[in-house]
């Protein structure tokens, strides 16, 4: 098991993205501390992980929440010993589909407050404790905006790129103690919530749209999340030892080109 004896806390596990990430991590060896303002989601992540064998303990905690942030990670040092993987995967309130001429300037800024609170948060939390230990990993993820220009998307694009420099420059001070900051990129995963939610409250519009970024895609389809979380998995195990101060592509190739031009008929020879 590339997990096995660590101790990882997640934030935000009671979402889509988080649970994925928390029951791989858990499939792994790891003990898993899923933490989120509502508990009932955070029961049924860790009913399935126990379930199946694993190990998981849920807590409400509001990872805007400095203090709360803290008390939490001093509570499973103080059970578990160590804190060996952080990961947040909270939701940024983002509002997209506007362009930015006609967007308020609440809703631009919102999720950009938000991305480099709930991270400078958490990561901090973790990297305090971390630092004593020598060793850990903090991951975050981020989507396509983060890598390139994209229409429409408000204040999500500036809230990745954030997100990303926060990772590298938390990496570049914290890995003299053997601490390792890694983001992940995602295209997007059709199997989240929230691209369900959209496919079910407007099928037409959503899956236009769904259409649209797949064919941006080298490989003509889009990451599941089981796809990230084994990217989660492996970044946070001793495999990646040396990675460190980067971001992971998972967008199958479109922040590298744009591939909507290319189909698999152009290479039909005749």
């Amino acid at each position: 098991m590339l997990l096995e004896n660590k101790n990882a806390i997640i934030y935000g596990a009671g979402g889509s993205i988080g649970g994925s990430v928390a029951r791989a991590f858990a499939r792994e060896g790891a003990k898993v501390f899923v933490t989120g303002r509502n508990p009932a989601p955070l029961d049924k992540v860790v009913d399935g992980i126990v379930s199946s064998g694993g190990k998981a303990v849920a807590a409400t905690v509001d990872a805007m929440n400095q203090n709360e942030v803290r008390d939490h990670v001093d509570k499973v040092v103080r059970e578990a010993g160590h804190v060996d993987i952080s990961f947040n995967a909270i939701g940024i309130e983002d509002k997209q589909g506007i362009v930015l001429v006609e967007m308020s300037l609440d809703d631009f800024i919102r999720p950009v407050n938000l991305a480099m609170q709930t991270q400078f948060i958490t990561a901090t939390a973790a990297a305090r404790v971390m630092m004593k230990q020598r060793s850990g990993a903090i991951l975050s993820l981020t989507a396509t905006p983060g890598g390139l220009g994209y229409a429409m998307v408000g204040g999500f694009g500036p809230a990745c790129a954030a997100m990303e420099s926060f990772s590298r420059d938390l990496a570049s001070e914290v890995g003299a103690y053997g601490i390792r900051a890694v983001n992940i990129r995602s295209a997007g995963s059709p199997d989240s919530r929230p691209f369900k939610e959209a496919m079910a409250n407007d099928p037409d519009r959503a899956g236009s749209f769904l259409n649209k970024i797949i064919e941006d895609t080298m490989l003509k389809e889009l990451p599941m999340m089981d796809d990230i979380a084994n990217v989660a998995v492996f970044l946070a195990s001793d495999m990646a030892a040396k990675i460190t101060g980067v971001t992971i592509d998972a967008t199958v190739g479109t922040t590298t080109a744009l591939n909507y031009k290319v189909t698999d008929i152009a290479f039909v020879q005749n």
